[in-house]
């Protein structure tokens, strides 16, 4: 497994995630005793999806600003889509295949059923107004309405998928609680 960030070297971590999630075992467990997987990133344009299995997007806000236009990341997902390889995103991490294409020029979106934070997720967590648009709201736009999610907020929902133009797995999970069932979907896309 390797880390990946646009930039390389040390990711930013969102201090109110860190103090939401403070509690949570698992979390506590990462921050304390995995800190050289999140302090030593390669750079983004350093990986090659001939080198890897699948890729995964982590959620928190940060990709709603920067992940989503990234052209590295943008042809990144298309190499990794092309190959027929897993591509995979959790809570906010669906936001980069917003802009996501085939070779083709076709959304990888077109078609598929997705699931990402809901705007009701967004309204509770008291951000709606500091992001630049609603997650929600634009993959259903993408999909043209194939934005599902869980009975209740912050529920554990996870889609997979197919991406267009390749037939890819398309795995995406709603929010933290959907994380490690995406990890298990991913898996199992994998044959493992």
């Amino acid at each position: 497994m390797t880390i990946a960030s646009p930039k390389g070297g040390k990711a930013p971590l969102d201090p109110a995630s860190v103090q939401m999630f403070a509690e949570d075992p698992t979390s506590k467990a990462f921050l304390a005793e995995k800190e050289a997987l999140w302090t030593n990133t390669v750079k983004l344009a350093d990986v090659k999806a001939a080198d890897f299995d699948a890729i995964f997007y982590v959620g928190g806000h940060g990709p709603m600003f920067d992940l989503y236009s990234d052209p590295v990341s943008l042809a990144l997902i298309q190499a990794f889509s092309e190959a027929k390889k897993p591509v995979s995103a959790v809570c906010h991490g669906p936001t980069v295949f917003l802009n996501a294409t085939a070779a083709s020029g076709e959304p990888i979106l077109s078609g598929a059923t997705v699931t990402g934070f809901s705007n009701v997720e967004e309204e509770q967590a008291g951000l709606t107004a500091a992001m630049p648009y609603l997650l929600e709201t634009e993959l259903n736009k993408i999909t043209n309405g194939g934005y599902v999610k869980a009975d209740q907020p912050w529920g554990e929902k996870v889609v997979v998928s197919k991406a267009a133009g390749s037939g890819a797995v398309l795995i995406t999970g709603q929010n933290p609680a959907s994380a490690t069932a995406v990890g298990k979907e991913i898996l199992k896309a994998l044959g493992l």
